[in-house]
């Protein structure tokens, strides 16, 4: 049952301190190699080839849907494999969203160029269902794409899920220019999405970088202070989201130090952090390895990000929707680096924390089902 003191008309209040996120680190995380100072993925992957259906397919419409029955020997990626998550037939439908970026130097006139962003909405017909409202899902990295966190479909039943990539990554284009990109402009990107889509009403969710990015549009439209906001959050789930890039460096550091001291062998040390801290499987999921083989190489890594610590709104903002942050107990995102987001961030006190118990940094490819109850449950309350 929804809880009606949490759930109030949004009002003015005062806030607290501050933090913020990581996801460089991995919101996903490959093998990666820890540097001093910050944390680099061990590889860069080259970007995908130019094919119908992935990036760089620019199409004529702001967007494009194909509306379909998609069963798990139908649900391609373009040429890089079936997706083997997926246990029943879910209807799904996919587009391209037109964004615009200024490509005009600072003594030239203002010049824009387009670029498409690649989305998937799971069981479209539920998109503006008042029982159930849908969940828009923001993905890690930056520019790790939206592929391992696809397996929420499997385990949050009945709702609508919308993942995009964002720009620069998996099919949505990727410009070459570094200035292209920015946390700013990602939020920007988001709007548009959620305008484009007509989210009137919706549940966010971020997974690592995208918890950043999840935060930072909440804390811009509780700052714009606008009562008649056209597109209403109900509710955020932050997952495995640290609160300061440096702070989750720190961290990651110290781990891999407590690994050498058990064992010196740096051939073994980074898949030991994987197994450890990142995805405690046996072998690297393939919703993982299939989001890493298509990362983004511009906008990537934590030295893109590395000067972000949340703070909080301002004191007159409208107040933010009720949060849950979740980690896993062994996540490189330990509770040091997610304790703030409670503590000092949001300006209400409705942030519920989760630690879930035999897990690290991808819950939900650890334990998908208890994961998906979790997150399901709580975006209940808020329907």
């Amino acid at each position: 049952m929804r809880d009606t003191t949490d759930s109030t008309t949004r009002t003015r209040r005062p806030t607290t301190a501050a933090p913020i996120l990581l996801v460089a680190i991995a919101a996903v995380l490959a093998p990666m190699t820890l540097l001093p100072g910050h944390l680099t993925h061990a590889f860069s992957p080259p970007p995908p080839p130019t094919i119908s259906g992935y990036r760089g397919n620019t199409v004529g419409n702001e967007i494009t849907r194909r509306r379909r029955l998609t069963t798990p020997q139908q649900l391609r990626y373009n040429n890089y494999g079936t997706a083997p998550f997926l246990m029943s037939s879910v209807a799904c439908s996919e587009g391209k969203i037109k964004v615009s970026r200024d490509t005009s130097s600072s003594s030239s006139s203002s010049q824009q160029q387009q670029f498409t962003m690649h989305h998937r909405i799971f069981r479209p017909m539920s998109l503006s269902s008042r029982q159930a409202a849908p969940i828009l899902v923001l993905h890690g990295g930056p520019s790790v794409p939206s592929d391992y966190l696809y397996p929420l479909v499997d385990h949050i039943p009945y709702r609508s899920i919308v993942f995009y990539d964002q720009l620069g990554c998996g099919r949505s284009d990727e410009p070459a220019d570094r200035d292209m990109y920015s946390i700013d402009l990602a939020l920007d990107d988001l709007e548009l999405v959620i305008k484009k889509l007509n989210l009137r009403r919706f549940h966010l969710y971020g997974q690592s970088f995208g918890g950043i990015l999840a935060y930072e549009y909440l804390k811009r439209v509780a700052e714009r202070a606008d009562t008649e906001e056209a597109y209403e959050c109900l509710s955020v789930v932050l997952s495995s989201t640290p609160t300061s890039v440096a702070l989750v460096e720190t961290e990651a550091n110290r781990l891999v130090a407590l690994l050498k001291d058990e064992d010196n062998d740096e051939s073994t040390l980074l898949e030991r952090f994987r197994r450890r801290h990142q995805c405690q499987t046996d072998e690297m999921p393939k919703p993982l390895s299939d989001a890493y083989a298509h990362a983004g190489t511009v906008f990537r890594g934590t030295a893109v990000i590395s000067d972000y610590v949340a703070t909080p709104p301002s004191t007159d903002a409208l107040r933010m929707p009720s949060a849950m942050i979740m980690r896993g107990e062994a996540d490189f995102v330990s509770e040091e680096c997610a304790s703030a987001w409670k503590k000092e961030l949001f300006n209400h006190n409705f942030v519920r924390e989760k630690v879930l118990k035999g897990c690290s940094h991808h819950g939900l490819l650890e334990n998908g089902v208890e994961y998906g109850e979790l997150v399901d449950s709580f975006f209940a309350e808020y329907d």
